[in-house]
């Protein structure tokens, strides 16, 4: 019998490797460090497009693209970044953190995991091959509106459509993931009010994520028929309206904004409570925060549309609506300034991360809020404060956000001590460039500056300069980072179980709420 056990044993304790153990992975972890990869390699494509931008929009006047080739690059750098970047990062920080913080032996439906990640480099592909096609990239902007989209895009569009649809199924099979995760495999006694933010974040991302991707689909399918079956949803010759299709859009691209930085929000609230030794301050009500932004977020969509002649009535609401959001944001902040207070605080390069996204995040929500004003935003409407508003929340928030976990949880996957000498100056260079890049936007934008457009009025030379040249650090700085990040996972310094120096036994999955030990006696165990 014991013969046969040890058969079996040995058996399954055959670990594939190399290729295989990639491609037909369904550890939780694996696909995590695949998903974070993946991001990585998009970041730098993501990035290269936007050097492009940068590079022509250096000087006034056309230096280096044509304006077809710059419109192909605005449109890919942001989808890129959006669908490919900042998105499958944080799916690939759930993978890896959820399981371990809700105390799961692995995800749900591990081979659905798999195969959610691995669809990824395939609409990825059809949607970069289209770079190499007859007509070139589609070139009509991340929002891809209509017509410009549907009568006037190249034909690649259709490749753009299916990789999109790819796009959305593999954030839908993720968010399933994580439901079905977070609600049958937490271990007995993990609450929900005490799982750690970070679950509680993701949790509320994955339902987001769950009820708009199928409307952008809806969109993408109304734009294929449009193109190539006769219909007219988006084609006002035909009794359609192609003012629905910012609807339809912004429909599922506002809550898309918060699947985004709702991730990040949970991170923040992981980190700064570890650094500070205190537990975080009002753990329920940044529950309830995170819940009414997702809930608000259905609610505020055409603030994106306030130019397309609304009736008043509707521009009041939507105007109203998204001050309102502004609340359970300020809540957050004001959380994570509480946590800090009288506590003592290191700063560690995930606490750097983590301080510099409240603040360079709350600089993006300020501006928000400007353009939130209806009569006001008639002027900012498509100029660069726009694109400075947009950036300030995703580098410095989502992008920050993702670079505070990898520092943060680096020694725990991989059980190698990162060089934090080297990832402090990639951390204040990278400060720097970032605010030399995306502060001048504001300026030019308010002095009227519009979006997407290869050439621009000498007035605005100066603001130009400032930001490309601050682009091309922000660049340079990837580079620090990437090389901490193989130093760390080939590092020679192990690291040890109490791995933030004096951090008195706040482990990397600090449960949120404080511990019972903190405050009372420990409960009696049968």
């Amino acid at each position: 019998m014991s013969a046969v056990i040890e058969e079996h044993h040995d058996h399954h304790d055959h670990k594939p490797t190399g290729l295989t153990r990639w491609l037909f992975t369904t550890n939780h972890k694996d696909i995590g460090t695949l998903y974070l990869w993946f991001s990585f390699a998009m970041f730098v494509i993501g990035g290269l497009f936007a050097m492009v931008i940068r590079l022509e929009l250096f000087q006034p006047g056309l230096q280096f693209v044509e304006p077809e080739f710059f419109n192909q690059m605005t449109t890919l750098h942001g989808l890129v970044m959006v669908f490919g970047a900042v998105m499958p990062a944080t799916v690939g920080l759930a993978n890896w953190m959820i399981p371990i913080m809700i105390g799961a032996p692995d995800m749900a439906l591990p081979r659905m995991n798999n195969w959610s990640f691995w669809i990824l480099p395939f609409a990825f592909t059809l949607l970069l091959s289209s770079l190499f096609m007859e007509g070139g990239a589609p070139n009509f902007g991340w929002t891809f509106y209509a017509p410009l989209s549907t009568t006037f895009g190249p034909p690649s569009t259709d490749f753009f459509i299916f990789g999109v649809h790819l796009m959305g199924i593999s954030s839908i099979m993720g968010s399933i993931n994580v439901i079905v995760t977070v609600f049958n495999m937490r271990a007995p006694g993990m609450t929900l009010m005490k799982m750690p933010m970070f679950v509680w974040t993701w949790l509320i991302t994955a339902f987001l994520l769950i009820m708009v991707m199928p409307v952008l689909a809806g969109a993408v399918t109304m734009m294929l028929t449009d193109r190539h079956f006769g219909t007219s949803f988006f084609d006002a010759a035909g009794g359609g309206d192609p003012v629905m299709f910012q609807h339809i859009f912004w429909f599922f691209g506002h809550p898309e904004v918060y699947i985004m930085i709702l991730p990040a929000f949970g991170i923040a609230s992981q980190i700064i409570p570890t650094f500070s030794r205190k537990p975080l301050f009002g753990y329920a009500s940044m529950v309830y925060a995170t819940a009414a932004i997702a809930l608000l977020s259905f609610v505020v969509w055409a603030h994106h549309m306030f130019t397309v002649g609304m009736p008043l009535a509707g521009e009041l609401f939507f105007m109203f609506a998204t001050l309102l959001i502004a609340v359970p944001t300020g809540v957050k902040v004001f959380n994570w300034v509480a946590t800090m207070w009288k506590g003592s605080i290191t700063f560690e390069t995930p606490m750097l991360y983590a301080l510099a996204f409240v603040i360079l995040f709350t600089i993006g929500g300020f501006s928000g809020v400007m353009l939130a004003m209806t009569p006001v935003d008639f002027q900012y409407h498509d100029t660069y404060f726009v694109v400075a508003h947009f950036h300030y929340v995703l580098f410095p928030g989502a992008i920050f956000g993702t670079m505070a976990a990898v520092y943060y949880w680096l020694p725990k996957w991989t059980g190698n001590l990162y060089n934090e000498r080297w990832a402090k100056i990639q951390f204040w260079l990278q400060i720097f460039f970032v605010n030399l890049t995306f502060f001048p936007m504001h300026f030019s934008g308010l002095a009227g500056m519009p979006r997407r457009i290869p050439d621009y009025n000498l007035a605005f030379a100066d603001f130009n300069m400032i930001s490309s040249i601050g682009a091309f650090g922000l660049a340079l700085t990837q580079i620090i980072f990437i090389a901490v990040v193989i130093g760390c996972i080939r590092g020679k310094r192990k690291a040890t179980a109490q791995v933030w120096e004096g951090a008195q036994g706040l482990e990397w999955t600090l449960p949120s709420p404080a511990p019972y030990h903190s405050f009372t006696t420990p409960p009696k165990v049968d």
